[in-house]
């Protein structure tokens, strides 16, 4: 069930933020103290100093009126990749508005959310929800990377998972302030641009929360599993981004999915629904610039295959 490496380009934006949401949380809320703050720097044009050109792959759909680009993100990246350049940049000032998964959030609203939707019966706790061998396993996970055993003890799995996959990204300066919906958001406030969300972040988070409860612990298992190469297969997912290669980017992160759960739940359906908005959006005028996570752009089920279905053609323009 490998969701540990996706969720960095395809689902889902509002995860990154609900996780910073627990180094912010009332300490009532979360009876724990964080190991450290993990400082957000502040949003740059992120320019490369590479010698390799940066391409992330772009699509357009269009007909008589209408132009829709296609652009796959990374929501998190390291400092120094440059991409807004060329042929998406191109795209984005041709552009009279701005789609991207959800749209800035008020973050009194993501703790709000987080507490509703993360959190735990006050009668429950995370550790107290796991086998002797599998808290074994979660508590030197947290010990390796100095996070106290009892910080996520009043929240859910899913939550926890997707916690521990993500901060040691976040010491190794990985950040959403770096990542692809930063700048976009920038660059159309400067042009003051429409900007509009297909989803919601009580929407994302919510697919995580509905998961069933063994789903959730086994997912929280996996990233366990996977913490000692999650940078170096974080590091392979963007270059293969980088260099616009999106069937290596659907290897990496699909292949070996063993969950049809998780697989239908956070991508195929997601997917499809898209789809169809990018169907309906085809009957009004104008051009826009779609900015989803790269994966929900890759592989078998991708927002191509389901605009093919609906007899829809996507054109490859990097």
């Amino acid at each position: 069930m490998k969701m540990t490496h996706r969720q960095i380009a395809a689902p889902v934006v509002a995860l990154w933020a609900a996780i910073a949401c627990i180094l912010s949380l009332p300490a009532g809320a979360r009876e724990t103290e964080p190991a450290a703050k993990i400082a957000a720097p502040p949003a740059t044009e992120n320019r490369a100093q590479e010698d390799v050109p940066v391409h992330p792959a772009l699509w357009k759909v269009a007909d008589e009126d209408t132009t829709i680009y296609l652009f796959g993100t990374i929501h998190v990246l390291p400092k120094g990749i440059y991409w807004h350049h060329g042929k998406v940049a191109e795209a984005f000032a041709q552009s009279g508005s701005l789609v991207t998964e959800i749209t800035e959030d008020d973050p009194a609203r993501m703790q709000g959310l987080v507490v509703k939707l993360a959190m735990l019966p006050r009668s429950q706790t995370l550790r107290g929800q796991l086998g002797s061998d599998e808290r074994a396993a979660y508590e030197a996970a947290l010990a390796l990377y100095k996070i106290p055993p009892a910080l996520f003890d009043r929240f859910e799995p899913w939550y926890a998972a997707v916690a521990l996959s993500t901060i040691p990204l976040m010491q190794d300066g990985f950040d959403a302030a770096h990542g692809v919906e930063e700048l976009l958001n920038l660059r159309a406030k400067e042009r003051k641009l429409p900007h509009q969300g297909l989803e919601t972040a009580e929407y994302q988070l919510g697919l995580f929360d509905g998961l069933p409860k063994d789903v959730q612990k086994r997912y929280l298992s996996e990233v366990i599993e996977q913490l000692p190469t999650i940078k170096e297969n974080i590091t392979a997912m963007i270059e293969a981004w980088k260099q616009g290669n999106a069937a290596e980017l659907a290897k990496l992160m699909n292949a070996g999915e063993t969950d049809p759960v998780l697989l239908k739940t956070l991508l195929i359906d997601r997917n499809r629904e898209w789809a169809k908005w990018l169907d309906e959006r085809l009957d009004e005028p104008g051009t826009v610039f779609v900015a989803v996570g790269a994966g929900h752009l890759a592989g078998t089920g991708s927002v191509q295959d389901q605009l093919t279905a609906l007899g829809i053609a996507s054109t490859r323009l990097q």
